[in-house]
């Protein structure tokens, strides 16, 4: 490939990424496309060229998926990854592909392929030197997903705990990646009815995230809710109550854009209040929701 036909597809492949980091999708897209037809009009057999395209290729998948394209999203990365065809000195690239690829059938409801992909992008992540591990514990966690999705929770640990021991190595235990993966297994833990191993996952990832974001964080707000669910099946219901509260009070300061998770926790403190017999609190909850809900849609 020639020095000036490399420039311009270097100039796109950048205005791509500016136009992304300012949430300009759709202009991004015309931008990764005309940057893969300059790709495509100087392939040849040269490694160069091939680079580029697949590179090209992999840009406006990810535009794609983003945009839930995912059917042309799927078909970016499987071009790319023949172009690649297992090469050795391109290892992370073509883990990225599969992990891509993963996540494009995720999103298309084909758990069984992502699945598939998210094994093979972990293969290429371990062949390279050194090992590419923070990968490896991505696509691990999110197959911890599948698995509890389909209901086999003895492999979703699995999945998680390799995750998990994968970030402590390499971040430490003060890390937000840390802390998800540590309120992921406490989700499971609940789930498979392993409540104080659930309480301890989620007072790990809460003491975690309130170090490093803060008590008015989106993340901080949701462990507070978990664990308040935690603590009800491990009896502490005086300590949850006051998880509930904070977790409410979190989201409603958060304003509309958390109105979902609001709306949750909303629901289970006041499933809590009632238990405890405190109905007209549980109202006067509610009333509250209703509120902030019928000001959010004007």
């Amino acid at each position: 490939m020639n020095s000036p036909t490399a420039t311009l597809i270097g100039i796109l492949q950048d205005r791509v990424e500016t136009l992304r980091a300012a949430g300009n999708l759709d202009e991004a897209l015309h931008a990764a496309t005309a940057a893969v037809e300059k790709a495509q009009q100087s392939l040849g057999p040269d490694l160069d060229s091939i680079d580029a395209f697949a590179s090209t290729l992999e840009l406006r998948g990810d535009i794609h998926r983003q945009l839930g394209n995912y059917e042309l999203s799927r078909e970016d990365y499987r071009q790319a990854i023949d172009q690649l065809d297992n090469r050795p000195d391109r290892l992370a690239q073509i883990g990225r592909l599969h992990a891509g690829l993963g996540a494009a059938y995720d999103g298309m409801g084909r758990e069984d392929k992502a699945g598939e992909q998210w094994h093979q992008a972990i293969e290429f992540f371990e062949r390279h030197e050194p090992p590419l591990m923070l990968d490896v514990a991505a696509m691990t966690n999110n197959l911890g997903f599948l698995y509890k999705a389909a209901g086999n929770l003895d492999m979703a640990e699995t999945q998680f705990l390799r995750a998990l021991e994968i970030l402590h190595s390499q971040l430490g235990q003060d890390h937000e990646q840390t802390a998800t993966v540590s309120s992921n297994l406490g989700a499971l833990y609940q789930a498979a009815g392993f409540h104080e191993q659930s309480r301890q996952m989620h007072e790990i990832a809460l003491e975690t995230r309130r170090k490093l974001l803060g008590e008015e964080h989106p993340d901080t707000a949701q462990s507070h809710n978990n664990l308040a669910l935690a603590l009800l099946n491990t009896g502490d219901r005086a300590w949850a109550r006051r998880h509930f509260e904070r977790a409410l009070a979190d989201f409603e300061a958060l304003g509309p854009e958390y109105l979902e998770d609001l709306e949750a926790v909303a629901s289970n403190y006041c499933d809590f209040l009632r238990e405890e017999g405190e109905s007209q609190l549980a109202e006067v909850i509610a009333g509250r929701l209703r509120e902030v809900t019928e000001a959010a849609a004007c």
